[in-house]
Formats: C-alpha cells, structure tokens, sequence
C-alpha cells in the first residue's frame, strides 16, 4: 500500500470539512497511520478520558474512516464507531453492552445513509461498514462519510447523557 498516497488523500478529505462546524460541535480530526492502516479520525475530548491524548486514551470514543492492504485488495474504504472501555470514563457509570444497545437504538433513524453498515457486533464497535474504494472520488468519499457522522455525532452525546453519574 502506498501509505504517502493515502495519506495525501485522506489528508485531503480532513482538510474539507466544515471548520466552523467542528469548532461548534466540539469536535477534532486526526489523519494518520496505525497498524498498517491509514486513517481520519473524529473524536471529542469529552469522549475520552482527561488529561489523555483522546487518540488513545484508555476510554475514548471516535469515529474511524480506513483503509489497509486487506481493504486495498478488496476496493473498499472502512468504517466505524467505536468505543473502549466506557466503563472507565469519569462522570458516567455505563454498561458498554447497554451503552451500544441505546445508541443504535438511535442510529436505526440514520442507518440508511450509510453504505453496507452494520450494527452486529459486541459493545466495542458501534457500528461499521464500507464503501467502495474509487481512487478518482476517493477524497470526496470519505468526506461524505465524515459529514454523515457530523449529522450523527450527537447520538453519542445524547446516549453518554444517559449514564451521567447522577452523584456529580
């Protein structure tokens, strides 16, 4: 995989997303390479644990756009929201299996704006799918799908309210 070219690309599709809105809802990027993977991130310091970077603090949650030589091979760009160890995030007292069963509860409303998605997975990984990797409208690609978690990042708020530690 030429990991410069992906970058470039996904570098690209960060640098096209609505400033404003990111300042207005909190929200940061991040575009780089772990695992063999190259990705865009979009995560809010209040999904993470404090004082921790939010990229890997023990308790985060973030939406991940990829791609790796695996997707590479099959012409598809990855997809998800995940979660770790919600369990630990100060202020809220949440169960990670009921924490994934409110919000797609929620995402059910959304579900069809997002290509080949899925929901059928443990309490880690929210949800997940693909698109097809096209390299000539790749960038807008995965623009689109940040801007479809723009739509949608408030239900992770609105199911974190759920579980805010009442004693605080």
């Amino acid at each position: 995989m030429d990991v410069t070219y992906y970058l470039n690309k996904f570098k690209g599709a960060a640098d096209k997303l609505d400033n404003k809105q990111l300042h207005q809802k909190q929200l940061e990027t991040a575009v780089g390479e772990v695992l063999d993977s190259v990705f865009l991130k979009l995560h809010k310091k209040s999904w993470a644990s404090p004082f921790q970077d939010p990229l890997i603090a023990q308790s985060r949650i973030f939406f991940s756009v990829w791609i790796n030589d695996e997707a590479v091979d099959e012409q598809k760009i990855l997809y998800n929201i995940h979660a770790f160890k919600l369990r630990q995030l100060p202020g809220y007292v949440i169960q990670s299996r009921k924490f994934a069963d409110l919000f797609r509860a929620g995402f059910k409303n959304f579900a069809h704006e997002w290509p080949n998605v899925s929901v059928a997975f443990g309490p880690l990984t929210l949800m997940e799918g693909w698109i097809k990797l096209d390299a000539i409208t790749m960038e807008d690609d995965i623009l689109k799908l940040a801007n479809n978690f723009l739509a949608i990042e408030h239900l992770v708020d609105d199911t974190l309210a759920h579980f805010k530690n009442k004693q605080q």
